[in-house]
């Protein structure tokens, strides 16, 4: 039986991914479709750690950008993250897997405070861990979140899932066609060219604990397993130069 490359990771989902073909919300075609490849991926083992973005409920930066106090949106952004983790616990429960939602912004009434031994343990008993509310800082993003959790919990990689895109290109694909896809990147070389992979923070905070990214996309069905087992998708980013 072949076995997974990975044995601990953090899944990256933008809030972009949540929302699937739609502008803003969730889409929940798309939320079944990563619960069900979640507990797929189970099956090998693998502790499971997630990072949620909001972005398909708010965005902070837009917010900010038109006059709102800083430190105000980015807090609204991180409660809108704490909506899709709960979205996703119950998408994973509805099919029988054990979850947990921590927050880095305490709201007992709904998750866990975001406590590193606790969500080691949680992993260490094959439960999938949700992490949201960002790093419960205003002026951080969620891919620093992500990057910050990975490091913490010593993960050996982030799998950045996106939405309408499948990997990292040199120009957004999507709006030009002769966009050239990398297949694999050094974090020196992101934060050089201005790639927009993750922010230059979260860049960082990966190229020093040594944490391997993937980017790939959330197009096709059963690509979190794909990546997990180790087949080649999307772009992969390392610390050393390519």
């Amino acid at each position: 039986m072949t076995l997974p490359v990975y044995k601990r990771i953090v899944l990256k989902l933008s809030g972009e991914a949540l929302a699937g073909e739609t502008s803003s919300g969730i889409d929940y075609v798309v939320l079944k479709s990563i619960a069900e490849q979640l507990k797929e991926v189970k099956k090998y083992n693998v502790e499971i750690a997630v990072v949620v973005g909001g972005g398909n409920i708010w965005r902070g930066a837009k917010a900010w950008e038109r006059g709102m106090d800083r430190a105000t949106a980015d807090y609204m952004g991180m409660l809108a993250t704490v909506i899709n983790a709960l979205a996703l616990q119950d998408a994973l429960e509805s099919i029988d897997v054990d979850t947990r939602v921590q927050t880095a912004v305490e709201m007992q009434q709904v998750a866990e405070p975001y406590i590193r031994r606790r969500a080691i343990r949680h992993l260490e008993k094959g439960r999938v861990v949700i992490f949201a509310g960002g790093t419960g800082n205003p002026y951080f993003s969620t891919d620093t979140a992500a990057a910050l959790r990975a490091a913490e919990i010593e993960a050996e990689v982030i799998l950045l899932a996106k939405g309408k895109v499948d990997a990292v290109y040199d120009m957004d694909p999507l709006l030009n066609t002769e966009a050239k896809k990398f297949t694999e990147l050094s974090y020196i070389d992101v934060i050089k060219w201005g790639l927009g992979v993750m922010d230059s923070t979260a860049a960082s905070l990966c190229m020093d604990n040594k944490i391997t990214l993937v980017v790939f996309g959330l197009n096709r069905s059963g690509n979190i397993k794909r990546v997990i087992m180790g087949e080649k998708l999307g772009t992969i980013v390392r610390g050393e130069t390519i």
